[in-house]
């Protein structure tokens, strides 16, 4: 019975990885897809206005 008990661990994080990996391939794209292309080119946006410009003048 040993060979279980070191079995299970394993065997439940496989499970929980596919289930997450499952979670993640879903939301994918879908009704949400513009809202977070939008949020990202904002998040950019903003940190490209942020920095400031190189100078050229030498």
């Amino acid at each position: 019975m040993d060979y279980v008990s070191a079995l299970v661990p394993p065997v439940v994080m496989a499970a929980l990885f596919i289930g997450v990996i499952r979670v993640i391939v879903k939301t994918q794209g879908g009704a949400n897809k513009t809202k977070e292309d939008a949020a990202v080119d904002a998040a950019y946006a903003r940190v490209e206005g942020t920095q400031p410009s190189p100078r050229t003048d030498g």
